[in-house]
């Protein structure tokens, strides 16, 4: 199945010009012809095409069907990227094919990148919805400071991944299923221990992602892991 992203087909049933050259000029699409579209806000949508003109392309709706959630809660990956851009548009696209609510990105006292530009990894994550046949799009936010990050009230279970000593938890035990959930992931040189202790403050709880050091995105990645089996299994996934 062949998926196309239209974020305002429920207002205006017409394709937008990057997805309608694609039914067009790649997949030979013509009037009379069927496809399915997501508007990234958890339904798929059936429609035919009634209208080819240039590089438009307008569509008839034929069927909604709303997909079922996968999890309940909402699911925030916060991350300080890499220098390298190309592990952050990796991480968002693995983490949208396996499933994220939001990605927020942060910068820390050790971080190598003080700014980034999310249109990229927008177009990264739309990608990856479409190919994993998701029919939600995970919400990228632009960099925030990390204590402003803090500042914004959030409800549920907050934790903090760091190398630092100290008492942890294993994230997959630490976790309750159906409730919202933040994890906080540092830089290539970790969050400082003052960051950490100002994260405690704030109600975050360290955690472990396992015995092994890792790569940010790699942390990530584990760390999306571990919050979709378990919202999605509860602990069934542990035994």
């Amino acid at each position: 199945m062949n998926l196309f992203y239209a974020p305002d087909i429920q207002t205006n049933p017409e394709l937008p010009e990057e997805e309608a050259q694609h039914a067009i000029r790649v997949l030979r699409m013509s009037v009379g012809d069927e496809l399915t579209i997501t508007d990234g806000r958890g339904s798929f949508y059936t429609a035919e095409i009634t209208g080819i003109q240039g590089r438009r392309c307008t569509v008839n709706m034929l069927k909604t069907e709303p997909q079922p959630l996968l999890w309940h809660g909402h699911l925030h990956l916060a991350i300080a990227p890499t220098k390298n851009m190309d592990r952050m548009e990796w991480l968002v696209e693995k983490a949208t094919e396996i499933g994220i609510d939001e990605i927020t990105f942060l910068n820390c006292r050790y971080s190598e990148r003080r700014v980034i530009k999310t249109e990229r990894l927008e177009r990264v994550a739309i990608a990856a919805m479409k190919q994993s046949l998701k029919a939600r799009l995970p919400q990228i936010n632009p960099m925030v400071d990390l204590e402003r990050f803090f500042q914004h009230p959030r409800s549920g279970q907050r934790f903090i991944a760091h190398c630092h000593p100290g008492n942890k938890l294993d994230l997959p035990h630490g976790m309750l299923a159906d409730s919202d959930t933040v994890i906080l992931i540092g830089p290539e040189g970790d969050f400082s221990e003052q960051e950490v202790a100002l994260a405690m403050e704030h109600g975050y709880q360290p955690v472990s992602l396992g015995p092994s050091r890792l790569r940010t995105e790699t942390a990530a990645l584990v760390a999306c892991h571990f919050m979709t089996l378990t919202h999605r299994y509860g602990y069934d996934w542990l035994q």
